[in-house]
């Protein structure tokens, strides 16, 4: 039996996962990003495109800044691998929650640390679903492969299954899961920073990805047909959409942790999720790396949240006509 599809006209309940979270890498700020989304109107958007709404805070009983600044929590060269697990079992649970009750989860980070857990608990209730990996990076670094040892850059790999046997011992409820993401379930729009490890795992893997090249040569709604295609072949499977906001062009998105030139421009990157959405399979999605600490503006906060509210808007059925 295939799962089923959430068509925004049948089921419009949603749940909305805060994941003030920054511990998937050193740069503090991001863990605001929720705050921000919600203060500038995510949940009147909410409301206005006739969504019902409820809000889970998972980390809530977390001292997220004490847990950061824990010097021990460390793994080989693996960073805060205790607070990284706490925290996205946390939001694995409330992301599975919300399928229970056949709720849309969206949740905002936070950084993308926390894809580990939205993805897992997509396929988790969702086996036969397909993902839709926005980002300037691939993410999928393992702990044998990853430099600086900042988690955000490894949630694909942790998703996948991937070197299971170099895990920190902290990802134990992770690696106990009955389902892992598998190579065809995931797709990649946007990259143009790819670590070398990442490009050998991508290929060895057979993963289908779309860079920036492949946007200037076939147009984003090429792309986002060919996405569509290799994750939900049938036209018929949900697709979860985890957005890490660097994607698009720092021009655009100057407030975020890891910008890099030459990215989507904004008409690009909402019109991918305009694409998605009016397929009806869409089932979930993340917005990630919202960084209000790294504006030198107050204009370059507003644009960075704004692009954010108009990712979820797109997400949830907006159009501009």
């Amino acid at each position: 039996m295939s799962s089923p599809v959430y068509n925004h006209t049948n089921n419009k309940r949603l749940t909305l996962i805060k994941a003030p979270f920054s511990g998937g890498q050193g740069k503090g700020g991001v863990e605001d990003g929720p705050a921000k989304l919600i203060e500038f109107g995510l949940l009147k958007d909410i409301e206005a495109l006739g969504w019902e709404y409820t809000v889970e805070d998972p980390l809530s009983d977390f001292d997220t800044e004490e847990m950061k600044a824990d010097k021990s929590d460390v793994f080989g060269n693996c960073k805060r691998p205790s607070m990284v697990s706490k925290c996205c079992e946390k939001i694995y649970k409330s992301v599975s929650d919300a399928y229970a009750t056949k709720s849309f989860p969206l949740t905002v980070g936070g950084d993308h640390a926390i894809g580990m857990s939205t993805i897992s608990a997509f396929i988790h209730n969702n086996p036969d679903g397909g993902i839709i990996w926005v980002d300037a990076h691939a993410d999928i670094n393992t702990p044998s492969t990853t430099e600086s040892g900042n988690l955000h850059g490894c949630p694909v790999a942790f998703a996948m299954g991937l070197e299971i046997e170099t895990w920190p011992p902290h990802f134990k409820w992770l690696a106990e899961l009955s389902n892992f993401v598998k190579p065809e379930q995931i797709t990649y729009i946007g990259l143009r920073d790819v670590d070398a490890g990442e490009k050998k795992i991508l290929r060895d893997l057979g993963i289908t990805a779309f860079s920036m090249y492949h946007v200037d040569k076939y147009g984003i709604n090429e792309v986002v047909q060919r996405a569509m295609k290799a994750v939900c072949p049938t036209g018929k499977t949900p697709i979860h959409l985890s957005y890490d906001v660097d994607g698009i062009d720092p021009m655009y998105v100057v407030a975020t942790g890891t910008p890099v030139r030459g990215g989507l421009t904004l008409r690009e990157g909402l019109f991918l999720v305009e694409e998605i959405a009016q397929s009806g399979n869409l089932a979930g999605v993340d917005i990630v790396e919202v960084n209000p600490a790294l504006a030198s503006t107050e204009m370059h906060i507003v644009d960075t949240v704004n692009t954010g509210l108009s990712i979820a808007r797109c997400a949830l059925g907006d159009t501009l006509l």
